[in-house]
């Protein structure tokens, strides 16, 4: 059993354990003492995306700026830009429609509202909302210090940064090639630090499972149980869907790369960040044979416009508080709703409840009880889960196709985290 393999193996048992471990605490101590169990393991798991995040912007940078200068042509970043920015539209408009068409079809909401356990109008979620407009995101959109934006680990801001970096330096010439030799080293440097830090994914895993399942346990998964099951086949037909779209640009060979994408996929959903598994995914796609210029900038991009997974869920979750609440949205609405998120969701962090404060900021927009994000705190760890897998795979089919598009696709490799970038 190879590494890989080896790592995946141990994130899976991690993850039963830690069902195990978590439904034990819930069932033998009080709440209070729950709680403070489910704290101490959020402690290990802030640990571990803390590592995760500390890797995150020098890995976009280095990676980023040497693919755009060995490219050598500005032209060829627009093209290459433009592709995988129409496809990210293309799967944005498919995944919040599947999420309106599904949400609409089981109406989920219809039993919240029968059950009368809804909370007051008036009631605060908590989540801190904003109003993003046009101005707003496209003033976020460029970094007035890159300083700041790796700081605040803006992916966003520091591809826009990269982008002009790596395009002067291939203008340059022979005098950046001393510089950017030494980028393409902290490139691999910060590759091999993501095998260290990625030694600790399995504790990270059972810590954070163990956590959520001592503190709500297993009850809030019957309670919502329901809801649950139709999210999470409102995943899995979004999956089938995106990987029927990915077979017909790169046929029955997309079976493989979701084979290599098996492991970040299954830590994103253990931990529910797809960022926790960027860098694996990165890996993964180099080992498809995607070469490590392209897959260096698609990616990066697809994690702040194609979060396919998390927007599926803003429109079904939307949707759901206005049923559980009675209000009947028309269809021009439920549209008007849709192109508002295909906005808001753009430069949303692959993190926790980011989702969250996207749904919160529409649903004032609408007249919707912001009250109703308070029906799916408590299980939205658990549909997290299953948006952050799907980023993964979202993102992974998206930087594959674009490769193929470009005839950057070559045979698959077994270590690319050791080759030169190319």
């Amino acid at each position: 059993m190879n590494n890989r393999n080896r790592l995946t193996t141990y994130i899976l048992v991690a993850l039963v354990l830690g069902i195990i471990a978590g439904y034990g605490v819930n069932a033998s101590v009080t709440p209070e003492q729950a709680k403070s169990f489910s704290d101490t393991m959020s402690l290990i798991t802030t640990l571990f995306l803390r590592l995760i995040k500390m890797i995150i912007a020098p890995l976009v940078f280095s990676t980023l700026v040497v693919g755009i200068a060995k490219m050598g042509d500005a032209k060829e970043v627009g093209r290459i830009g433009v592709k995988a920015l129409g496809w990210f539209i293309i799967a944005s408009i498919i995944s919040l429609s599947l999420g309106l068409v599904l949400v609409n079809l089981f109406r989920p909401g219809d039993a919240m509202a029968v059950s009368g356990a809804l909370p007051a109008v008036g009631t605060s979620s908590g989540i801190a909302t904003t109003s993003l407009t046009l101005k707003e995101f496209i003033t976020h959109l460029v970094p007035s210090s890159i300083a700041d934006g790796m700081a605040k680990n803006e992916i966003l801001q520091i591809v826009v940064f990269s982008l002009f970096f790596g395009t002067a330096a291939a203008a340059v010439g022979a005098r950046a090639t001393p510089l950017i030799d030494a980028v393409d080293g902290v490139a691999h440097i910060m590759l091999k630090v993501t095998g260290y830090v990625m030694n600790f994914a399995p504790i990270a895993v059972f810590a954070a499972v163990a956590g959520i399942i001592a503190k709500s346990g297993l009850g809030v998964l019957s309670t919502y149980g329901i809801f649950m099951a139709e999210f999470y086949l409102g995943i899995v037909l979004l999956w089938v869907v995106l990987i029927g779209i990915g077979m017909a640009f790169l046929g029955p060979r997309v079976l493989r790369l979701i084979a290599e994408l098996r492991g970040p996929t299954l830590l994103a959903f253990s931990t529910a960040s797809s960022e926790a598994a960027f860098p694996k995914t990165l890996e993964g796609l180099e080992r498809f044979g995607v070469k490590n210029r392209l897959a260096a900038f698609v990616l990066p991009i697809g994690y702040s416009f194609n979060l396919d997974g998390s927007m599926m869920y803003c429109t079904f979750a939307a949707v759901f508080i206005a049923q559980a609440y009675g209000i009947e949205l028309s269809l021009s609405t439920q549209l008007t709703m849709m192109l508002v998120l295909m906005l808001t969701s753009k430069g949303m962090a692959g993190v926790p409840r980011a989702s969250l404060v996207v749904i919160a900021a529409t649903l004032s927009q609408f007249n919707i009880p912001e009250a109703g994000l308070l029906l799916l705190l408590g299980i939205d760890h658990f549909l997290d889960m299953a948006r952050s897998a799907t980023n993964v795979i979202g993102n992974g089919i998206a930087t594959a196709v674009v490769a193929k598009w470009e005839g950057d696709l070559g045979e698959p490799s077994k270590d690319p985290a050791v080759a030169p970038l190319r």
